[in-house]
């Protein structure tokens, strides 16, 4: 990273009928592959927990160990494992179809039940661990454990991720997400850092899940959440991945640049909207699909809407 990787954060207002009612603070960077920080409002060393902007690259655990032609699956069972998605029937069915082919029961999945469900197939990281267990399956090694860090699949995922960032692996600070797997504190400067080589097409491994997500974007979210619709309204030049508390990742495809929002108090609205903001500041999307985005992310109703205060800065 540069010398200055910091600037005046953005601002998100709720307006009820003009009037600002909350603010949330958002801290965003845009990184190249190299790793540079291109520009920034906020801070692009804050550190926050990735949380599920981290599945593409757990998936690659999936696409470099030969799990997928192992068990014969494809780019849509590709794409659930990198996706938080909504428990329908098709991400459910999914899901239980990579179980299925890895010869696993679906009791093997350690991820939790939801609140009113009957299977922890309907959580919304079970592709993410069906990925794991399959990985598992192919190299003989433990099911009951493979949530812990030291367990190999673990292992195997922080190497990928430490190799790309050019970390050794024991420096990363890790937590368990709330569905029991490893999760990572990284700064902003890094997340976006990952994202820009997610769109660099440098990796056939990357490159595939660029792909499966693209081209299955109702599997990576669903029907009508931010990542699933910004994609389709952007296909071939746009990835989006979401997590918790306010973090949102974009990859723009070809160019090797990637966007990392964080919202200060966690709102999930604040950072749709700031990434709308963005991305037309940035002119990675068309006005009309600005326009649409604005119109289902930013209209709350009949007597509130979003604004958002301030730019990114070059550096």
């Amino acid at each position: 990273m540069g010398k200055r990787t910091q600037a005046t954060a953005l601002e998100v207002r709720l307006l009820r009928e003009g009037i600002i009612e909350s603010r949330h603070i958002v801290q965003a960077v845009v990184c190249d592959e190299r790793g540079r920080v291109l520009s920034v409002a906020g801070n692009a060393e804050t550190a926050t927990f990735v949380r599920s902007a981290l599945k593409p690259f757990q998936a690659l655990a999936v696409t470099s160990t030969g799990t997928l032609e192992r068990y014969d699956l494809s780019d849509r069972d590709l794409a659930i494992i990198t996706s938080s998605h909504k428990a329908s029937m098709e991400q459910v069915r999914q899901v239980f179809n990579i179980l299925w082919r890895a010869d696993l029961d679906p009791t093997v999945l350690q991820c939790p039940i939801p609140q009113g469900k009957r299977s922890p197939l309907e959580y919304n990281c079970s592709g993410k661990h069906a990925g794991m267990l399959a990985i598992c399956q192919q190299r003989h090694w433990p099911l009951n454990n493979y949530l812990e860090r030291k367990h190999p699949v673990q292992q195997l995922i922080l190497t990928k991720i430490a190799e790309l960032l050019r970390m050794p692996a024991e420096e990363f600070i890790h937590v368990h997400d709330d569905c029991g797997a490893p999760t990572y504190l990284m700064q902003m400067g890094q997340i976006a850092s990952l994202y820009a080589l997610l769109g660099s097409s440098n990796s056939l491994d990357m490159e595939r899940i660029v792909r499966a997500m693209n081209h299955h974007p109702t599997m990576v979210a669903g029907e009508g959440e931010f990542d699933t619709e910004l994609m389709r309204l952007s296909p071939g030049e746009i990835v989006s991945k979401s997590g918790a508390e306010g973090v949102q990742c974009i990859a723009r495809l070809g160019e090797g640049m990637g966007l990392a929002i964080k919202v200060i108090d966690g709102a999930k609205r604040a950072k749709y909207a700031a990434a709308i903001h963005l991305l037309q500041q940035l002119g990675w999307i068309t006005p009309s699909a600005a326009q649409s985005l604005s119109e289902k992310f930013m209209t709350l109703g009949k007597y509130k809407r979003l604004e958002v205060i301030g730019e990114l800065s070059l550096l």
